[in-house]
């Protein structure tokens, strides 16, 4: 039975092996996307509702309603209409409507960041300050207490170092700037090994509030899906 991770999340607790089964698979779908498919497929809706999981938690992208194919050489355009999920969108197509492989990667740091701390970007508060839960993941990155980061339900069935990582990974993908993220070659590269990594640089720590008033102000014209957390 093909079921919707966010149902998954909410019926099972998922340990780390599952968890991280989930992210080596969207990866290798996202890099089937943006490299190895006949056109470059940028997805430009990645998100937790879009993940589909069949009964071996073998994750399945979903929902190509708004994707964009790339010919050539083609590797980034510009809309004036945004269509995409606060909470995912990349600074970059947010404010300006520029999308490219390096949106999805975007996308797929705040998954990673979701699938590792159990909770939701959109919608996150934290009783010590006002940032989402990617400002959250770096704040903790930056005082060495990333730990704190992980979903506690996961309990004895985390492995540390391979967690750690995958924060690190997050993180680099979630980065401000597009050309500073990874390539999905290469978080594929770094899933599969242990090297050291780039230290990131620091994500926005934009609020849905600010990204929509940064619409408005570069006129760009949004269609944007709301979503409650959890």
């Amino acid at each position: 039975m093909i079921k919707k991770w966010t149902d998954q999340m909410q019926s099972v607790v998922l340990d780390w092996p599952k968890r991280f089964l989930i992210i080596n698979g969207i990866t290798r779908g996202l890099l089937y996307l943006h490299q190895d498919s006949r056109l470059r497929i940028i997805h430009r809706d990645l998100k937790a509702e879009n993940i589909l999981l069949d009964n071996e938690m073998s994750p399945k992208i979903s929902d190509f309603g708004i994707a964009r194919c790339f010919g050539g050489n083609e590797t980034e355009a510009n809309t004036t209409r945004v269509a995409g999920t606060l909470g995912y969108m990349s600074p970059e197509y947010a404010s300006e409507g520029l999308y490219s492989t390096k949106s999805d990667v975007f996308s797929f740091g705040v998954l990673v960041l979701e699938i590792v701390s159990g909770k939701r970007n959109r919608g996150f508060n934290h009783p010590d300050h006002d940032l989402n839960l990617l400002g959250h993941a770096w704040t903790l990155f930056m005082a060495d207490r990333s730990s704190e980061f992980i979903d506690a339900s996961m309990g004895n069935s985390c492995i540390l170092s391979e967690v750690l990582r995958s924060i690190h990974l997050g993180l680099l993908c979630v980065q401000r700037f597009p050309d500073d993220r990874p390539s999905m070659h290469s978080v594929a590269l770094i899933l599969g090994s242990e090297g050291a990594l780039p230290r990131p640089k620091e994500p926005c720590f934009f609020i849905d509030r600010n990204m929509m008033q940064a619409n408005s102000f570069s006129g760009t014209q949004s269609t944007i899906t709301l979503l409650e957390a959890r």
